[in-house]
């Protein structure tokens, strides 16, 4: 009896033992899931995500912390899996947004590419109508200067078509003076010529005149 007494006692602690044993992994794995689903609600960058997949998985815990011996494995799995749903439901939203905003920070570098390459080519275009514009003007300038160039080769050609008639006329003129003053020349020699000559016959004496033979009158000789 006494014998029989000490078993019971013994079995007794034993269930003790193993149901201290399960409380205390109970304890564990309620304390690990809750732990890993808090550092998810506290994270900066994934707790505003996902908060319904985070109150399931809340949920999911409180019934493994009051399910059964028998349905704590099963429970234990769903909250395990509810407490990897939040997290990735919330790296999902999470990678979402951002690629939301890389979408947007695309378009907006596409949009900046646009406006810049359209900057550019009104930059281009603007060079290109003043350079046409200056081509113009100096197109214009040089047309001018060749008419101002043309005129002044008219003009220079008018001044030299005078000049020549100027020096042909000058030329009549000299001609016409070096005939006079080669008449005046011979006129002059030819006065002086006569004047010599008239001179000379001035100077000459008269040539003496013979006396006259006295005839003798024979017929009054006795």
């Amino acid at each position: 009896m006494k014998r029989l007494g000490i078993i019971f006692a013994s079995m007794t602690l034993a269930l003790v033992a193993v149901g201290s044993a399960h409380a205390r992994q109970d304890d564990i794995d309620i304390s690990r899931l809750n732990s890993s689903l808090d550092q998810l609600a506290n994270d900066p960058s994934l707790g505003g995500y996902a908060q319904a997949e985070q109150a399931r998985a809340r949920d999911a815990i409180n019934r493994l912390a009051q399910a059964s011996s028998h349905e704590r494995a099963h429970d234990l799995y769903l909250a395990e899996r509810r407490v990897d749903l939040a997290k990735a439901a919330a790296q999902f939203q999470d990678a979402q947004i951002k690629l939301t905003q890389l979408d947007r920070e695309h378009d907006q570098i596409l949009l900046d590419n646009s406006r810049r390459d359209a900057e550019m080519a009104r930059r281009e275009l603007e060079r290109q109508r003043l350079q046409y514009q200056l081509a113009q003007e100096e197109a214009a300038r040089l047309q001018q200067q060749g008419q101002e160039y043309s005129q002044a080769a008219d003009q220079a050609r008018a001044e030299a078509e005078q000049a020549k008639k100027l020096a042909a006329a000058q030329s009549k003129v000299a001609n016409a003076a070096r005939r006079e003053a080669a008449l005046a020349a011979q006129a002059a020699k030819a006065m002086r010529s006569q004047m010599q000559d008239g001179g000379a016959v001035e100077a000459a004496p008269a040539p003496k005149k013979k006396p006259a033979k006295k005839h003798t009158d024979h017929a009054d000789q006795p």
